[in-house]
C-alpha cells in the first residue's frame, strides 16, 4: 500500500510539473540583439532601464513606457519619460545606480558601454539589450528587437509599416533635383562631422530628392573645411540645437569666414533640422524627412504620405 501511495504522489508531482513546463516554455522570449547576441527571457520584461534616447522613444511609441524603470540622462522624449529616474550613461555609466532601479533588462546601444560593464549587469542577473540603428533598416530592426522584449509584437510592426509608408510616399512625390546636401551633424566650433553613405541621413536625402554631398564618406565622418568648398553642396543641414544666445545655427553659418562663396550659404538654402528628430535612429525619422521635404520643395504643409 506504500509503495501505491508513493507511486501516486509521484505521478501527481509530474503531471503537476508537466503543466508547469508548457507555461513557461510558452511565455519565454528569446532574441537576437543587434550585437549579434542570443538571450533568454523568461517572459516580456516587466522593468527596463533604457540608456539611448532612441530607444526610449521606441519604447514610448509601442506604448510600453510603463515598463520603463530608468533612463540614460540625455533621454528627455516624450516629455512624460522626464519623470522616470535618470542613471548615468555612456562612459559615465554607474552600474549601482541602475542595479538599485531592479531592472530585468537593460536596453543599451554598442559604442555606449564596456565589455566588463554589460557582463557585470549579467552577472548581477539582468539581460542585457544592445540596439546598434545606424541606417533606416536598422530602425525596423530596433523596433522589432524592443516590439519582443517589451511583449508589442504587433504594436512594433505597425510602427515599421508605418514608417515604410511614410517613407514611400515621400518618395513618391519628391522631384529628382538633381540637387546635392551636407548635413553637418557637428559644426565647425567642434569639428567638422558629415553623414556619409550607409546613414539614415543618407536615405532621407535621397526620398527628398537629393544627393548627399559627402556620400564617398562610409557612415558618420569627420571632415575638413576644404572638403566642403570642394563639394560645395546645394543645401546644408545643421544639426545643431540653439539655446536662445547668440547667433541660430543658421546664422553662425551665414557668418562663416569664405563660407559665403559655396551655393548653400549663397542663395540661402541652410535648413537648421530638429536636432533630435534628425539624429535620434527612431520613428521620429519620418517627422524629419517631411520637414527636409518641405524645405527643399519649398511647401508649407507636410509631405503626403502614401
Amino acid at each position: 500500500m506504500k509503495t501505491r501511495k508513493t507511486l501516486v504522489s509521484l505521478f501527481l508531482a509530474l503531471a503537476l510539473l508537466a503543466a508547469l513546463l508548457p507555461a513557461s516554455a510558452e511565455n519565454s522570449v528569446t532574441v537576437t540583439d543587434m550585437a549579434g547576441r542570443e538571450i533568454a527571457l523568461d517572459g516580456p520584461a516587466a522593468k527596463i532601464v533604457a540608456l539611448t534616447a532612441s530607444d526610449v522613444e521606441i519604447i514610448y511609441a509601442l506604448g510600453a513606457g510603463d515598463l520603463l524603470v530608468g533612463r540614460g540622462e540625455y533621454c528627455d522624449y516624450p516629455a512624460e519619460v522626464l519623470e522616470k529616474p535618470v542613471v548615468k550613461s555612456g562612459a559615465e555609466t554607474n552600474l549601482e545606480e541602475i542595479l538599485a532601479l531592479e531592472p530585468d533588462v537593460v536596453i543599451m546601444a554598442t559604442m555606449a558601454q564596456t565589455k566588463e560593464q554589460v557582463e557585470a549587469l549579467e552577472n548581477a542577473g539582468v539581460k542585457v539589450i544592445v540596439s546598434d540603428a545606424q541606417n533606416i533598416e536598422g530602425v525596423y530592426t530596433a523596433i522589432t528587437l524592443i516590439g519582443t522584449v517589451t511583449g508589442k509584437d504587433a504594436e512594433a510592426a505597425a510602427l515599421v509599416q508605418q514608417m515604410r509608408d511614410t517613407f514611400s510616399g515621400i518618395a513618391g512625390k519628391a522631384e529628382a533635383t538633381g540637387k546635392t546636401v551636407y548635413f553637418e551633424v557637428s559644426p565647425l566650433q567642434w569639428g567638422l562631422w558629415a553623414a556619409g553613405k550607409g546613414t539614415f541621413m543618407d536615405e532621407i536625402a535621397e526620398m527628398c530628392g537629393l544627393a548627399n554631398a559627402f556620400a564617398d564618406v562610409d557612415g558618420w565622418g569627420a571632415i575638413s573645411e576644404e572638403q566642403v568648398f570642394e563639394k560645395d553642396p546645394d543645401y546644408i543641414v545643421t544639426t545643431a540645437m540653439y539655446w536662445g544666445e547668440g547667433p541660430t545655427p543658421v546664422e553662425e553659418i551665414l557668418g562663416r569666414p569664405g563660407w559665403d562663396t559655396l551655393k548653400a550659404v549663397r542663395e540661402n538654402q541652410i535648413f537648421n533640422a530638429d536636432s533630435n528628430a534628425i539624429t535620434r535612429p527612431g520613428p521620429r525619422l519620418m517627422e524629419a524627412a517631411m520637414a527636409l521635404y518641405n524645405f527643399v520643395h519649398g511647401i508649407s504643409e507636410e509631405a503626403p504620405a502614401a
